[in-house]
């Protein structure tokens, strides 16, 4: 009797999922290592742009639902993050009558991927936004493991966009088992509209907007038109972003940059490679701050090897902060130029403080690893403390 009544209940809720996804006429969901949720804000806000009713989700560093008057609501979870909670996604754009919904995936697991995308949003679009070793233990160790479990979100009858230069043949083979069009983005893609830097999101690399734009060109929207709303798009907490502070004493110009939600050492790098062609780097001591989480043992051995092979060599003082802070620097025993210290288990004022003591010069200090825990404290007591910062 019980297993009668649990068939009828699953036949039911695959009803009832079937029938709010046929009424949102245009899917898209977003997936990569790094850029997820920006690339799904800029998405939505193109669509926005040109008259469609979107509905939008990110999953990053703080969840939260866009509706179609681009007023935003934090997701507040009970629990681990589940992708069930894609049915209650379902339901409020059924609801709200979407003409479009755009959602970042959540899924890490390739099964799960499956599960999110293929089998539960079934999108008409599918964005993979890079490739980047992260997530090791979900993922696997190689950028062909990390591709291999991208792929497996790659729906039927989709078409699929992917910078052409994170490319991977999994992705060729999957899409033509699923009846998919792969579209690769060259990196040369719409330098006239790239341009001109005024007309673009301050806070977003180049290629989330090249990536955004191909789609918003794909479904006949004006250029002009999506980067618009791009320009108007609200910038995702885990976005790159600068304040200036003055701090120490006697008081000195401090940048302070956001770099947490980079959490793997590759991505830091290209940040911080970017960072430096701007001038406003220049004469200043670089400072790390590097945030380490408990549940992320993958990435603090990742980072242990990056400072090993000295990946980073402009910064000249690193503080360690979180669970395995003693012992990555235990294991740093021959530092090089860098001076590595850990910082003590205190709040973001009391760790601010203690770094403006031990530095004293005008510095820039650039938060890495991860925004979990203390990141995303630091990152609200910047916000409160600094004056926001174009670069």
């Amino acid at each position: 009797m019980f297993a009668a009544l649990l068939v009828i209940y699953l036949l039911a809720e695959r009803f009832i999922l079937s029938r709010r996804i046929r009424s949102i006429p245009l899917r898209i969901c977003v997936t990569g290592t790094r850029g997820k949720s920006s690339v799904t804000r800029l998405i939505a806000a193109s669509l926005r742009e040109a008259g469609f009713a979107v509905l939008a989700r990110t999953t990053g560093s703080k969840p939260v639902v866009i509706f179609p008057d681009g007023e935003e609501k934090e997701i507040k979870r009970r629990g681990s993050p589940s992708i069930l909670e894609g049915k209650s996604i379902l339901r409020k754009g059924a609801d709200l009558r979407a003409q479009a919904l755009v959602l970042e995936l959540m899924s890490i697991h390739p099964e799960y991927g499956f599960c999110e995308s293929v089998q539960m949003f079934k999108p008409h679009i599918l964005v993979i936004t890079n490739v980047r070793l992260d997530h090791l233990a979900q993922t696997g160790i190689s950028k062909e493991d990390v591709a291999c479990s991208f792929a497996s979100s790659i729906p039927e009858n989709s078409t699929v966009f992917i910078p052409q230069e994170e490319f991977y043949t999994v992705f060729k083979d999957v899409a033509k088992r699923m009846n998919s069009a792969i579209t690769q983005i060259p990196g040369s893609s719409f330098k006239e509209e790239l341009k001109s830097k005024n007309n673009l999101p301050s806070f977003e690399p180049e290629e989330n907007i090249r990536l955004s734009l191909a789609v918003a060109e794909f479904l006949g929207i004006d250029k002009k038109v999506a980067l618009q709303g791009m320009i108007k798009a609200r910038p995702d907490f885990g976005s790159l972003r600068t304040w200036t502070v003055d701090l120490g004493s006697p008081p000195r110009c401090w940048y302070l940059i956001s770099c947490f939600a980079a959490n793997d050492p590759e991505s830091t790098r290209l940040v911080l490679s970017r960072l430096l062609e701007k001038k406003f780097l220049n004469n200043k001591e670089i400072i790390g701050l590097l945030n380490l989480r408990r549940d992320r043992g993958d990435r603090t051995v990742q980072w242990l090897r990056a400072l090993k092979e000295k990946s980073f060599p402009e910064v000249r003082k690193f503080f360690f902060i979180g669970d395995h802070a003693r012992a990555l620097k235990s294991k740093l025993r021959v530092p090089g130029r860098a001076e590595l210290i850990v910082s003590k288990p205190l709040g973001p004022q009391k760790i601010m403080e203690e770094i403006a003591e031990k530095v004293n010069a005008e510095a820039v200090l650039i938060g890495m690893g991860n925004m979990g825990g203390v990141g995303k404290e630091l990152v609200e007591h910047w916000e409160n403390i600094g004056k926001s910062y174009d670069f």
